[in-house]
């Protein structure tokens, strides 16, 4: 019996995970009724990381947090056992400015820190933490505060939760930029948050001013390391002061979700994400499902919005073919506005072709 391993991420502002799997395998069905299809939907470390986590069998925990700008949103974390899925670009990531004005001066991580503290308060104990979406440039000061550090003239950790000193931190952290600099945190990624350069320039400064103060409090001087400037120095301020080990977010979520033991056996793996090109290359969620897949020898097709990447691209990705919605309906308002219903037209399609 043909056995369907469906893995993809969200299409972003358009359909999640398990909106994206459930569509497909509707469409597989439809082409082979007799299929065994497994839904497991991923994420890379942003947006959908607990969304994903809770379809892969965590159970969705509700917790309110400060958003951003301070303002209380109302988040979740997945749980599963000792270990939580943290997910910052739903408690204060760039979804949560309020009326989408950006905020480069004055957002905060704090909200992330928040979440953390209530999954130590709950027991857990073991903690993945997707740091990807990031509204601020705050090095973590804002989500270590919320953890119980001070700072002022100095740092002050010895109020940080009790908790910390018997957990394991491991963060989903794509990126290898170091804090400060001309590679940093303010430099290549602030203007995507709205800072003007006079503002990126005084961001770096404060950073560098934060790193002065974490290495006196912890005597190591960790700005330099790779991913300490990822989301924003989120990536600096569970490194330095939290000594949280640093992974490839897809990578991360696999594991997470057991995708070794599920693509087990399987015929066939259909991943993908909304816009599949040359950054899809570089640690997205469609590589990594592919790259895994490869490993055991199990073929992998993949879907998406759109695709800009040539056939020898994505066969040198893992991947041996790609679907897009555009193949299905040119107009890509339509394809934004009604994902589902091409999704299963395009399982359908994929079936037929791959399976028979």
């Amino acid at each position: 019996m043909t056995r369907v391993l469906l893995a993809p991420d969200k299409f972003k502002g358009s359909l999640s995970a398990p909106g994206v799997a459930q569509a497909l395998a509707d469409g597989v069905h439809r082409a082979c009724p007799d299929a065994v299809v497994d839904l497991l939907p991923v994420a890379d470390g942003g947006d959908g990381t607990v969304d994903a986590a809770v379809a892969g069998g965590f159970e969705r925990v509700p917790v309110a947090v400060s958003g951003p700008t301070g303002d209380p949103v109302a988040t979740s974390y997945a749980r599963r056992g000792a270990t939580a899925v943290v997910e910052l670009a739903d408690a204060c990531g760039l979804a949560r400015l309020p009326g989408g004005a950006p905020a480069p001066m004055t957002a905060t991580s704090r909200g992330l820190g928040e979440v953390m503290a209530a999954t130590l308060d709950a027991g857990c104990r073991s903690l993945v933490v997707g740091i990807g979406g990031s509204a601020s440039t705050d090095g973590g000061l804002g989500l270590l505060e919320a953890l119980g550090a001070r700072a002022s003239d100095g740092l002050d950790l010895t109020g940080l939760h009790p908790a910390l000193a018997g957990a394991r931190i491991v963060v989903a952290c794509d990126v290898d930029n170091p804090l400060t600099g001309p590679d940093g945190a303010a430099a290549v990624y602030a203007p995507q948050k709205g800072a003007s350069p006079e503002q990126v320039a005084e961001l770096d400064a404060r950073l560098g001013r934060w790193a002065d103060l974490v290495a006196a409090a912890t005597g190591t001087d960790r700005r330099d390391e790779p991913g300490a400037g990822a989301a924003g120095g989120v990536g600096f301020g569970l490194l330095a002061v939290l000594g949280a080990e640093l992974r490839p977010g897809i990578d991360l979520v696999l594991d997470l979700l057991g995708f070794a033991e599920r693509v087990a056996g399987a015929d066939l793996v259909v991943t993908g994400e909304g816009m599949l090109d040359r950054q899809s290359l570089r640690g997205k969620a469609p590589v990594g499902v592919a790259t895994a897949a490869r490993r055991v020898g199990v073929p992998v097709a993949a879907v998406c919005g759109r695709t800009t990447l040539p056939d020898d691209e994505l066969a040198a990705a893992g991947i041996s073919r790609a679907y897009a919605l555009t193949d299905v309906e040119p107009d890509v308002s339509v394809c934004l506005r009604e994902p589902a219903r091409l999704l299963v037209e395009l399982g359908e399609r994929l079936a037929r072709d791959v399976l028979g």
